[in-house]
């Protein structure tokens, strides 16, 4: 695999206990996304790297930079049609792109528009953008909220092949790693390293609700 891991436990110390946060692996160039599906759409994936065969371009496709929350949405794998656990190397610079063109898929008051205007930007946006409860390893809700980003029409076709630099089958690793979880031995539990993502774009920082 071309993640870099760190125990869990080690990693606790240095992450926020609350607010909106990208949680993710990244570098300059990449960031990590995770996504589940069944094995033909996953073997597919990782045997040509793009989505083709049995990924539908016509759904919106939803991806995670947070690994336990991927982990959360399909309970570590074992949910059926999310055995295939990927993660895909994305570039920043298309991940940073897809925020730019994003909506919030539910109305706030903060957003400073009325609701009529959000429900039609909505309706005309590629990219949809929500934040939910981030999760520990065992599932329980925490303060810290996790984003997932939803890609249709041309987002999701940039995404499926020119936005993607390595798609890696996790899968076996998923599962090695959710025996610690079963086994309530999370001193062993090893995942993926992350930390908060920032942009050098302030105007965009503002409109996540990033600190």
């Amino acid at each position: 695999m071309k993640l870099t891991l760190k125990k869990y436990k080690e990693q606790l110390p240095d992450w926020p206990q609350k607010g909106h946060h990208i949680m993710a692996q990244y570098d300059d160039e990449k960031i990590v996304v995770y996504q589940s599906y069944k094995r033909a759409i996953g073997e597919f994936a990782v045997k040509n790297q793009y989505f083709g065969g049995g990924f539908s371009l016509e759904r919106m496709t939803w991806i995670k930079p947070n690994f336990l929350w991927m982990m959360y949405r399909n309970g570590w794998g074992t949910k059926e049609g999310q055995e295939c656990v990927l993660a895909i190397h994305l570039k920043l610079d298309a991940f940073k792109k897809y925020l730019e063109n994003s909506i919030v898929s539910s109305y706030i008051d903060d957003l400073g528009i009325s609701r009529e205007v959000w429900q039609n930007r909505v309706k005309e946006s590629s990219v949809r953008l929500q934040w939910d409860p981030d999760h520990d390893p065992f599932g329980n809700k925490l303060e810290r909220r996790a984003i997932q980003i939803g890609l249709r029409d041309e987002h999701i076709h940039s995404f499926a092949k020119e936005d993607i630099i390595l798609i890696e089958n996790i899968s076996d690793f998923v599962k090695e790693q959710y025996h610690s979880v079963l086994n309530d031995d999370l001193d062993q539990l090893v995942i993926p390293e992350e930390k908060p993502l920032l942009f050098d774009d302030e105007v965009l920082n503002r409109k996540l609700n990033l600190k």
